[in-house]
């Protein structure tokens, strides 16, 4: 019986065992990679697809192609105020539709295609327009991809580095905001043949923790700005970064040791007027600072035809300390002028007293007669004089006593003219200097205020 049935077995366990074979099993798999190549073939492949040729609009029409762009700021290096530039490094995509590149996905198993060779698919001739230099990443490997997805939707992606040019308004400098743009447009094709459009969602990105050295990153916005010339509109896309100037470094740098150059100064208010070396060389060295200060500042700044709010504040620190150098002048004069004066007052009290001493008093009351003897003159009244003595005393009563003057009483504590100018100057150069900072720091930071509104 078992012997009967082994001729009719047999054929079955050989079929069994070449269906379980592990080739037979490895056949069964697909190699993706493989029919990545021959997909790119069949789609990219001579005499199938034309570069040259720009891809139909939307839902495959003849209108323009839309390419949508997105942005992400990796780095913001530097932000130059003379030559009114800025530096950025950012990651720049790009996508579009292009219905020849459709291909089969194998059930959703293959994703996308991946390209690093621009040159083999269509691609918008989109530059920047405001850009000075800029240069593509090639370590270790070109850092550019192109990812074609079933649909035909063509994925483009680069990193690149660019100086780009920032007109800069510098009337508020340092208390100024900055817009620096970056614009992208189509350098050949018209709207009727090419759109660029912001990608839907978040079109532009910023890493987190941006620190500069001299600025604040505030915010960003994205906007439109077409062109027309004569060869036709083209489209354009452009984002707006808005930059804050850190101030606490001018603070330090520029406006507190301005402002202590004013105070020191001063300080030659109280010297002595007689110290004519100590007075004159402080304020030569307060003055010789201050404008090289100035110097400094206008070199770190491009030469502008219009008054900084730098310039104001350094120009007034300048006429203070000028001021202060020119009060030791007036002083001198006056001291001089004193002590003319004085020589003349003594010169002319001595000459007082020798010749009061040189007259008789009693000669007066003498007249001599014929016989050489001297007889007093009668002391006669008239009536004129006792009329003139009432009238005076009448004026004396009706006349009000003069009401005293602070100031006046507190400046003839100070007889001389030179003292007087010190004095005055020790309460009048602070008191304008704080008006001064009081209508400057309200003038300037409300205009900031405004500005942001």
């Amino acid at each position: 019986m078992a012997g009967a049935m082994w001729p009719g077995a047999l054929p079955l366990l050989v079929l069994l065992a070449v269906l379980l074979h592990p080739s037979r099993c490895t056949q069964g798999k697909v190699n993706f990679r493989e029919k990545e190549k021959q997909v790119l073939d069949n789609i990219l492949g001579p005499g199938r697809y034309d570069a040259r040729i720009r891809p139909s609009g939307e839902n495959g029409t003849d209108g323009p192609a839309i390419v949508r762009v997105n942005l992400f700021v990796r780095s913001i290096a530097t932000i130059s105020d003379i030559k009114m530039e800025y530096s950025v490094q950012l990651t720049f995509r790009e996508q579009w539709l292009d219905e020849r590149l459709r291909f089969n996905d194998f059930g959703g198993r293959l994703k996308y295609l991946t390209l690093t060779e621009a040159n083999r698919v269509w691609m918008p001739d989109l530059f920047f327009s405001n850009e000075k230099e800029g240069h593509f990443h090639n370590i270790i490997m070109p850092n550019v991809y192109i990812r074609i997805f079933p649909n035909g939707s063509v994925l483009y992606s680069i990193r690149i580095s660019l100086t780009l040019s920032c007109p800069m308004n510098l009337k508020l400098y340092p208390l100024d905001r900055q817009i620096c743009s970056l614009r992208m447009a189509s350098y050949g094709w018209t709207t009727n043949d090419l759109v660029f459009l912001w990608k839907e969602g978040d079109p532009v990105q910023v890493v987190k923790n941006l620190h500069l050295p001299r600025f604040t990153l505030e915010k960003f916005l994205t906007d439109y700005c077409n062109s027309k010339t004569n060869t036709g509109e083209y489209s354009c896309l452009k984002v707006d970064l808005l930059f804050k100037r850190e101030f606490s470094y001018y603070l330090i740098q520029i406006y507190i040791p301005c402002c202590m150059l004013v105070i020191v100064s001063w300080v030659s208010f109280w010297l002595d007027q007689s110290a004519v070396p100590a007075r004159v060389s402080l304020g030569v060295t307060t003055l010789l600072t201050m404008a090289t200060q100035t110097s400094g500042i206008n070199a770190s700044l491009p030469p502008v035809s219009y008054t900084k709010a730098i310039d104001v504040w350094t120009g007034v620190c300048l006429t203070f300390v000028f001021g202060a150098l020119l009060e030791f002048a007036l002083v001198n004069y006056a001291s001089r002028s004193d002590m003319h004066s004085d020589n003349i007052k003594k010169q002319f009290s001595t000459g007082e007293i020798e010749h009061s001493s040189s007259i008789d008093p009693s000669s007066e009351l003498l007249e001599p007669d014929g016989s050489a003897n001297f007889a007093m003159k009668p002391l006669v009244r008239h009536p004129e004089d006792s009329m003139s003595m009432d009238k005076l005393q009448q004026c004396e009563i009706h006349v009000k006593p003069r009401k005293k003057n602070c100031c006046r009483s507190w400046l003839s504590k100070f007889p001389t003219r030179s003292k007087r100018i010190d004095v005055i100057s020790r309460i009048f150069f602070p008191i304008v200097f704080a008006f001064f900072n009081l209508a400057y720091w309200s003038t300037y930071l409300f205009r900031e205020e405004e500005g942001d509104e």
